[in-house]
């Protein structure tokens, strides 16, 4: 046997395959490694007769997916949550000039190390609870030289860190100032050219928008995905966050990988998102930084069968939350998930959210990215909170 092979045992799997037991669960189980890939998986008493190393009967999952955050942007937003917190509402804030548009001032003075270097210890803080997998949006640029900025930062936070990070163009983010009141020109002179500009210089692996009455209509956010199309780029869109605009049907009948969010979501976009596969978002972090009332239809979803996914939203103004493990428990406390459902949620589907077939579950051919945690079940990883009981991260076998 070749040298590079690990057998991991004395290990109890929740593979996160569907269809199976829950969680996919094996106890007493043993994880073959070939590489950066899982070559079996399966009852310690039938593992191949090869030197083990002993995970002590510690519980072992995929590696977590955070599949959307905003990592990299220069500055914070600390003074607005005051504001709120004084009464003032997350769009109040936005129309007089706040929120994404004040962080456009400071990411555009940022250089890429600069933006790399305020970047890295959010993610490291990820990477901590057990993240292999990341999605970094750009959007806080709003002109071609920042965007594509942004995403130099985002690739080379993978590029630093022992992380896997997909890329995303959010150029139709919010309209800057020097286009108040010109939302049209903005995205046919600014966030198309430099969605072409970025994919041309091979930084974006998919491109997303927000769809809503403080950014960008459903006819225009329609403009940025013909151009995605044509460039052959996957799209995802922020939809129904505040407001019902059908941003997420719009999203679903173009094949969208996820709609995020989705507070608002009526019954033609969970119809429509349903019959495209496309998945569900849910970002608690920012429902709970903005005291929404306002929950996403949790059950209109599950009866439609539409994939929910769970994510950070990791930005620095409606959900400063670096941290997947109080998401998850957010995700089941605020919006009643299971912790089988959250754990999917950072997992298989997660995976899936970002259009990728080869992580988010624990399967022979799958990408070796796994979590070991000193834990007796995995319920307990939704169910603590302000507490990290990751004991080892494999990253690509590593």
């Amino acid at each position: 046997m070749p040298s590079d092979k690990i057998l991991l045992a004395n290990v109890n799997v929740a593979t996160m395959q569907s269809g199976s037991a829950a969680y996919g669960m094996m106890t007493d189980a043993a994880v073959l490694l070939d590489g950066d890939q899982i070559e079996w998986v399966g009852n310690a008493k039938d593992a191949p007769d090869l030197p083990i190393t002993d995970l002590g009967g510690r519980l072992m999952t995929p590696g977590l997916i955070d599949c959307h955050t905003h990592l990299v942007y220069g500055g914070d937003r600390a003074r607005e949550f005051e504001m709120r917190l004084e009464g003032a509402t997350y769009e109040e804030v936005a129309r007089a000039g706040g929120g994404i548009v004040s962080t456009v001032g400071a990411t555009r003075q940022a250089s890429v190390d600069d933006l790399l270097g305020s970047a890295l210890p959010r993610a490291d803080a990820l990477i901590a609870e057990g993240v292999t997998t990341l999605e970094i949006k750009s959007g806080y640029g709003l002109n071609e030289e920042t965007e594509l900025n942004m995403l130099r930062a985002a690739r080379r936070v993978g590029e630093t860190r022992q992380v896997d990070v997909k890329t995303t163009y959010l150029g139709a983010h919010a309209t800057p100032a020097e286009y108040k009141g010109r939302d049209d020109d903005y995205i046919d002179e600014v966030a198309i050219p430099a969605l072409r500009a970025a994919h041309a210089a091979g930084l974006a692996d998919a491109v997303d928008g927000f769809c809503e009455g403080i950014a960008f209509t459903p006819a225009q956010i329609a403009r940025v995905f013909d151009t995605a199309r044509q460039l052959d780029l996957p799209i995802k869109l922020h939809a129904e966050q505040l407001s019902n605009l059908g941003g997420a049907k719009l999203a679903a009948t173009r094949g969208a990988l996820s709609c995020d969010h989705l507070e608002y979501l009526g019954e033609n976009g969970v119809e429509a998102m349903a019959a495209a596969g496309t998945v569900a978002v849910i970002l608690p972090g920012a429902f709970f930084t903005l005291r929404e009332t306002q929950k996403p239809p949790i059950e209109a979803l599950r009866a439609a069968g539409v994939p929910i996914a769970v994510a950070t939203d990791a930005n620095p103004g409606s959900s400063p939350l670096t941290s997947i493990l109080l998401t998850m428990n957010m995700a089941c406390t605020l919006f009643r998930l299971t912790p089988e459902e959250a754990l999917a949620g950072v997992t298989r589907i997660a995976a899936q959210a970002v259009g990728l077939s080869d992580r988010g579950v624990i399967a022979p051919g799958m990408r070796a990215d796994l979590a070991i945690w000193d834990v007796k079940r995995p319920g307990e990883l939704a169910y603590r909170m302000g507490f990290n009981p990751l004991h080892r991260r494999i990253f690509g076998g590593v």
